[in-house]
């Protein structure tokens, strides 16, 4: 039985020289799959093919045998399955001494002619350990799923294996639905898909980082190698929360690099799930949550994601195209004017390398007024007059004039842009009294609306007067805390 000691009480050095353990095992794996090739493609007589790859399966015995050595130390951490590791040591031990044995034959029994005739069963024995081996070797670094994630169906369907999920293209992740609010489960609709998909690949029930698991409420109270992840009711004291609020170079900070991280929405729900008791058998109405909360859980609703395909009527237009001659006049002020589409003629304006443009440059928009979709002027020296401007421009959807000079006034300009879809004010002086010109866009989806002097009874005005608006409050300071005032610090 592999011996298995706790990793508190391993020197450093044991472990630092086992992390090289999945760097060096494919060394002797080439080494004898080489040899096998030349083995078997070899023209010579069968003495003559033994003898001239006796050195290449010494080397490979002689690394396997210092592989095996680096494995034995990374096991040591206990953070693996003890029964597929035990499996996959004895079988890696097995193969080392395979190739030495082979080695032995090919070199001093080749001549004898009983003794030769195990060479070739021993060499196809070799190769039968060498991919099971790796094959256990597989499983405990990335499941047991790992050879089966991406199966064909027809091979799946033979096989009698379950269809497999489909996953989200863009983010190689499974899009988590709450099809009932009401009667969703807080930590079995919510927390624990998010949990799966960011933190299971590394503590699970074959492998467990830090001697942790997080495949179960069991395991994630148990906690790890450095005790309980979380506290009810305290996430400052959580050193989940903790870790995931480290700076991503920090070497503590979790998911690990090569990871995908999580997101700003994800880490908020979780923070919140903390406070409230981190509860693992609440439904989500149970449990209080603010206007942020409610704006975040709205974009989980199956009735949500069935709007992803949406497609604003104006984009179904047929119009003409802008004259080149009125493109090329706001180009020369260092905005970046972009067509939206190969078939239509619809226009994007971005000011991102025009931070210095104001509402006199901005005039040359009138000329482009018809074909203009999408407005990113964050940052730019624009004024109300600006938006009194634009409050003509029949088919505008998106509109970002984040950190501007904008006031209430100039918001009120904007209620005749009925096709307004998205609206950023991040980073404006906008109060309370705003929200009744916002309001007005009753086309208006979604709106950021942090770091702006609105407060809370403004957020509800506007989620009373547009139902299906969602209203994204960013963050307070530097870190997603809406609530909390969190200290941040390596964690113990």
């Amino acid at each position: 039985m592999m011996l298995l000691l706790d990793s508190e009480g391993i020197p450093d050095w044991i472990l630092f020289f086992g992390h090289f353990h999945p760097m060096l095992v494919h060394l002797p794996i080439g080494m004898l799959l080489m040899g096998m090739i030349l083995y078997v493609f070899s023209k010579k007589e069968e003495v003559s093919r033994q003898k001239s790859i006796a050195p290449i399966l010494w080397s490979t015995g002689i690394t396997a045998l210092i592989s095996c050595t680096m494995g034995w130390c990374l096991s040591l951490a206990g953070e693996y399955d003890t029964d597929t590791l035990f499996l996959h040591q004895w079988l890696g031990i097995s193969l080392a001494l395979s190739s030495l044995a082979l080695a032995y034959m090919a070199q001093f029994w080749s001549l004898d002619s009983f003794m030769s005739r195990f060479f070739k069963p021993g060499l196809i024995l070799a190769f039968i350990l060498v991919m099971w081996t790796g094959h256990l070797g597989g499983n405990l670094t990335h499941g047991s799923d790992y050879l089966s994630t991406y199966l064909p169906q027809p091979w799946r369907t033979w096989l009698g294996m379950a269809p497999r999920e489909q996953k989200n293209e863009q983010t190689k992740e499974q899009p988590i639905k709450i099809k009932n609010l009401q009667e969703a489960l807080i930590y079995q609709d919510l927390i624990q898909p998010t949990l799966k998909q960011k933190c299971w690949s590394c503590h699970n029930a074959e492998k467990q980082k830090g001697k942790l698991r997080m495949d179960s409420p069991e395991y994630m109270l148990k906690g790890g190698a450095n005790g309980v992840i979380f506290v009810a009711g305290k996430p400052e004291e959580s050193d989940l929360i903790k870790r995931i609020l480290l700076d991503p170079s920090h070497e503590d900070h979790m998911p690990p690099k090569g990871k995908v991280n999580l997101t700003e929405d994800e880490i908020t729900l979780l923070q919140w799930w903390v406070k409230e008791g981190a509860h693992f058998n609440k439904k989500i109405s149970e449990i209080p949550f603010d206007a942020r909360i409610k704006t975040i859980l709205t974009k989980y609703t199956q009735e949500n994601k069935s709007t992803e395909n949406y497609i604003s009527p104006v984009l179904k237009e047929q119009i003409a195209p802008a004259n080149e001659a009125d493109i090329e006049k706001l180009r020369k002020h260092h905005v970046l004017v972009i067509a939206l589409s190969a078939e239509k003629p619809f226009l994007e304006v971005n000011a991102i390398n025009a931070k210095n443009i104001g509402d006199k440059e901005l005039q040359d928009l009138d000329g482009i007024k018809e074909q203009l979709v999408s407005l990113k002027l964050g940052g730019t020296k624009i004024t109300d007059s600006f938006l009194q401007q634009i409050s003509t421009y029949p088919r505008l959807i998106h509109l970002q004039i984040d950190h501007t000079r904008i006031t209430q006034q100039g918001l009120s300009y904007l209620s005749s842009l009925q096709h307004v879809e998205t609206l950023n004010l991040v980073g404006t002086n906008l109060t309370d009294e705003s929200v009744v010109a916002i309001a007005k866009l009753q086309g208006l989806r979604k709106v950021y609306l942090w770091q702006t002097k609105i407060s809370e009874k403004g957020l509800k005005f506007l989620h009373e007067k547009l139902l299906k608006l969602i209203i994204d409050q960013g963050w307070k300071g530097k870190w997603p805390l809406d609530t909390l005032n969190i200290p941040i610090k390596k964690p113990e």
